[in-house]
């Protein structure tokens, strides 16, 4: 099994160092840019399976950054995990928003970004992949090529968002709290912010449009993806 690369993207050299030399320590191929100008030359050159991106940089600054990545066709799926010294929510939210799978602030152990980083390379390992997919009420979720269409319509998700249609589209009519949720979607990468699964639950919704009923709000629970008998083609 070929290892996985990461990129990371950090300003401040010593914690750029102590990332590469505990990544490096668990068999990850590591690739470093101490901006993001520095982090597009290498992507040109490289497609790394993950990309751990710092808030706070020099000229174009993390949020952008992850902006313009998850726009360009050629890196939109690479994962993201932000670091930021950052407390506010809202900062992290809209990281969130705009595709980030997870994020960690400073200062952090080196034992708790490695165990996202892990979670979020499990995900995109094919072992995970219980069948091809599945076609409800004009829904196609292709699980094999992670891709999404609506009545032949392609969905552009997020990788979060992709794994949290396609978990609660396994269990049609069941109700999950947020916590079952991440522990089945983050496993070990949980989020920190309280209503995380709600941020990318609306991202979900805005892009599936007419589509966007068949998960529904149960007031006061979670969510579910709508029960199959009250389906109609």
């Amino acid at each position: 099994m070929s290892k996985s690369r990461i990129l990371v993207v950090e300003d401040e050299k010593d914690i750029l160092e102590l990332v590469k030399y505990n990544l490096e320590k668990e068999g990850y191929l590591v690739s470093t840019a101490v901006s993001v100008e520095e982090a597009f030359k290498v992507l040109e050159k490289e497609s790394p399976q993950l990309i751990v991106l710092d808030l706070m940089l020099p000229g174009i600054d993390g949020l952008e950054a992850c902006r313009i990545i998850k726009q360009d066709p050629k890196t939109k799926n690479i994962p993201i995990i932000i670091l930021t010294a950052k407390s506010e929510e809202s900062d992290v939210i809209v990281g969130l928003q705009m595709g980030a799978d997870d994020y960690v602030t400073k200062p952090f152990s080196p034992k708790v970004l490695l165990a996202r980083i892990k979670a979020v390379v499990r995900r995109l390992t094919p072992k995970e992949i219980f069948d091809d997919g599945r076609e409800i009420g004009g829904l196609k979720i292709d699980v094999a090529k992670h891709k999404v269409t609506y009545k032949n319509q392609l969905i552009e998700l997020t990788t979060i968002e992709f794994n949290i249609l396609e978990f609660l589209s396994r269990h049609p009519g069941r109700v999950f709290n947020r916590d079952q949720i991440m522990d089945r979607v983050w496993k070990e990468g949980r989020f920190i912010v309280d209503r995380a699964v709600d941020v990318h639950i609306r991202g979900l919704r805005k892009k599936m449009g007419k589509a966007a009923e068949l998960v529904e709000t149960v007031r006061g629970i979670g969510y579910r993806f709508k029960d199959l008998e009250d389906i109609h083609e």
